[in-house]
């Protein structure tokens, strides 16, 4: 063939380089993934938010050594001394991380400050110390979710207590800039308790960075903004969102390895909702809802995270109240789930928990309890088995990896 037909194939295998870098960069703790093409480091740094009120004795966020040949975490200390931070992110080339700062005062309906904020740090690669670089309002209150795009130059934030989406440009150095786009959510749903107002929980972007996917516990939709990648900015999208049973209470929000499927972990409902995604128009169709927990529960639950695995073969979500983790398979074809294993995290509510860059791990904070727990992943069927390896750590709220230098 002559050198016309070349061309387009090289260009084909770059373009699925890139789709398969920025697919595995939407799980929520993907932050630390090794780029597309690159060996996997054999040593991390896991970062560890903590709340910080209460009867807490943490002071902000925690960082360890992690051995992805052993599974073992080394504690290294405070990283950054920062009031509540509930949610962490790191940039895609891992220099920067930012944290989200809950006040003190907002737990509850209608107990939320409007004057939450969001952090940045910059990541020295061989220690993993952290250096405050500045702090930025987060227009709303109760910041509960952070996402820095593809390209490093915007981030998104979710003000849960408000209701509200923003987004900032970002820096050079990686401080944080003006903010460029803001949308306030409205609505209600069934629960008068929990759902009396809008409440934005997670910003999740499409694969190809075109669409961003906002789940709202509050008003039982899952919002959709179309995204100029080169300004940073969001606009609602048509459809402009998609609607879930009431009361369910959508909270995190993923998609599937090749983008062809995304997945809703409802908070309320304890379900993950499996939907089809259009990914011309941004849209989604539910296809299929999945229980998390055993059919005679009786007790409170709130599901709270949900990972897809590096292989795409399996979905793990966490339940507090039921304190478990529940594991399902992933069907390549359809996207829908089979469950296969629910397992108890050993602690009392499972905030969060994050699979290892090497797919091998999975480490679970269980946030009253005040620990880290470590799972061996089964890599033929994605059962959990605990390990032995467990750190004491005041309320962990959120865990992210970054390669260590």
């Amino acid at each position: 063939m002559g050198y016309g037909n070349r061309r387009p194939l090289r260009t084909w295998v770059a373009f699925t380089a890139f789709f398969a870098m920025v697919v595995s960069a939407m799980s929520p703790h993907a932050e630390a993934a090794p780029p597309a093409g690159s060996a996997a480091a054999s040593s991390y740094f896991m970062y560890v938010a903590t709340y910080t009120d209460g009867k807490s004795k943490s002071k902000g966020i925690y960082s360890y050594r992690f051995d992805a040949k052993t599974g073992k975490l080394t504690p290294i200390g405070l990283a950054a001394e920062i009031v509540n931070p509930g949610w962490l992110s790191t940039d895609p080339t891992h220099r920067f991380l930012y944290a989200v700062t809950e006040r003190p005062n907002e737990r509850g309906p209608g107990a939320y400050t409007k004057d939450g904020s969001v952090s940045s740090y910059a990541i020295d690669p061989k220690t993993g110390a952290l250096t405050f670089l500045n702090k930025v309002n987060s227009h709303g209150g109760g910041p509960c979710y952070i996402l820095v795009d593809p390209t490093g130059k915007t981030l998104f934030l979710a003000n849960y207590g408000t209701g509200s989406v923003v987004s900032f440009a970002i820096k050079p150095d990686g401080s944080i800039g003006e903010r460029i786009s803001f949308d306030q959510h409205s609505g209600s749903s069934v629960d008068h308790a929990r759902q009396e107002g809008p409440h934005a929980h997670a910003a999740v972007l499409s694969p190809d960075h075109r669409f961003l996917f906002v789940p709202d516990l509050g008003t039982d939709q899952v919002k959709i903004y179309k995204v100029d990648a080169v300004k940073g900015t969001f606009s609602p999208n048509d459809p402009g969102y998609v609607t879930l049973k009431p009361g369910l209470g959508p909270r995190h929000f993923t998609f599937g390895k090749d983008g062809r499927f995304a997945y809703v972990l409802c908070e309320m409902g304890s379900s993950v909702v499996v939907f089809s995604y259009n990914a011309a128009k941004g849209s989604l169709t539910p296809i299929q809802t999945a229980y998390n927990l055993p059919a005679d529960f009786k007790g409170i639950d709130n599901s709270a995270e949900i990972e897809v695995d590096r292989s795409g073969r399996f979905l793990y979500a966490s339940n507090r109240g039921h304190d478990s983790i529940t594991v399902y398979a992933i069907d390549p074809t359809k996207g829908t789930l089979t469950l296969v294993q629910n397992i108890p995290t050993q602690g009392s509510i499972p905030r969060s928990f994050a699979l290892d860059p090497t797919g091998k791990y999975l480490v679970v904070g269980n946030q009253k309890s005040d620990e880290l727990l470590m799972f061996d992943v089964n890599q033929k069927d994605g059962t959990l088995k605990p390990t032995g390896e467990k750190v004491d750590l005041d309320e962990p709220i959120c865990i992210v990896f970054v390669p260590a230098a």
